[in-house]
């Protein structure tokens, strides 16, 4: 039964994601006149397929493993376009349509994170608090006298600058460990220093700061939270509290979230090529599936949740400059735009060929870390 969850919440994610990323791509083309050809979800041989009075085919096809748009292209050597046709080409149109037609689709994976965060927020989501445990010795927070059960209250970004002053300006709240959590990785991916007001369990307040100096540094040897040790206490369920936000708050407040949550990935993402981060850290289908499995298991918020991530996950991935992802199109409408040429099609070719074998180098290695987690003693 486990098994039949886990396989059920994995295509459910799937088709989720794709559909929603495909989508984006799709509406952006209809807005800009382009023509669309087919709009598949899976690839290989069709299960379902209907025709449109606009000429589209949608298709639903029996490897649930991906999908895509087909654009009528001039490009493309196996389409014939008449004359009268062109004008609903993707080739023909401006190159700022072109361009918006190719981001549309990681921007629309952005866009289903914050909607999915705020139906969350306004569902109401219970919040363990942001009370700490005892630091480990030796970490910045130790160091500074942070003691078991202070609660963290209040948040101050200090920047770069190692004088800065936390003791002028407002703290914004704090609502839960989640939210300090996401802050303080932001702050220590971007290598920018924080102030924090505590309160302790007798109700007395006071101010800490971490300086950018100060911070533990991303490196695929440590743990950089247990280096900063500021850590969550355990705490039983009914000292949680709920987040319950009105429409309007729970769409700026997941905007929030979403933008730290990609800045942050961003920067992790990063360090797999300049080796901060460890290659191990790469997940596969076997990830994936497991952690749908789980969250699915936990309840529809934590499953939601996941969505989200694996959302903004999936938008960079497609923003990454290769060849064959979205990123690698939109370098091209970049040089296009500097050098006032494209790039000619048979150059193209030779870098869809290179974008090719780094992305099956990516997803072997993803899936061996898969076999190692899983299959591996």
């Amino acid at each position: 039964m486990q098994a039949l969850i886990t396989l059920a919440a994995f295509l459910l994610t799937l088709g989720v994601l794709v559909s929603f990323h495909e989508f984006g791509h799709f509406l952006a083309a209809r807005c800009c006149g382009v023509r669309v050809l087919r709009f598949a979800i899976g690839f290989g041989k069709p299960i379902y397929t209907y025709h449109a009075k606009n000429k589209t085919e949608w298709v639903l096809a029996s490897i649930p493993l991906g999908g895509y748009v087909k654009l009528l292209d001039g490009r493309d050597s196996q389409q014939v376009i008449s004359p009268a046709d062109e004008c609903q080409a993707f080739d023909k149109k401006p190159l700022w349509q072109r361009s918006l037609v190719v981001a549309a689709g990681p921007f629309a994976n952005f866009f289903l994170a914050i909607i999915l965060f705020a139906c969350i927020y306004l569902a109401g989501a219970p919040q363990l608090p942001a009370v700490l445990q005892t630091p480990p010795e030796s970490s910045v927070a130790a160091k500074l006298g942070v003691a078991e059960g202070d609660r963290v209250i209040g948040w101050q970004d200090l920047g770069s600058q190692a004088d800065s002053v936390p003791l002028f300006g407002e703290f914004e709240p704090v609502p839960s460990w989640n939210a300090l959590r996401w802050n303080l990785m932001d702050a220590i991916t971007g290598e920018d220093g924080f102030a924090l007001e505590f309160q302790t369990a007798s109700g007395a307040r006071h101010v800490k700061a971490f300086y950018a100096a100060d911070l533990p540094k991303i490196s695929p040897e440590k743990d950089p939270m247990m280096a900063l040790g500021l850590l969550p206490a355990p705490s039983p369920l009914e000292k949680w509290q709920e987040l319950r936000l009105g429409p309007l708050d729970a769409v700026i407040f997941a905007s929030q979230r979403v933008w730290v949550i990609t800045k942050v990935s961003a920067r992790l993402m990063a360090g797999l090529f300049t080796g901060s981060t460890s290659l191990k850290q790469l997940g596969g289908p076997l990830s994936i599936a497991d952690m749908a499995g789980k969250t699915a298991q936990v309840g529809w918020q934590p499953f939601l949740a996941f969505l989200a991530l694996m959302s903004i996950s999936i938008g960079l991935l497609n923003l990454l400059p290769f060849p064959m992802l979205d990123g690698g199109q939109l370098l091209y409408d970049a040089w296009e735009l500097v050098a006032g040429k494209r790039i000619s099609i048979s150059r193209q070719e030779q870098f869809q060929k290179l974008g090719f074998i780094l992305l099956i180098s990516m997803s072997l290695l993803a899936l061996f870390n898969d076999l190692q987690r899983y299959i591996s003693p």
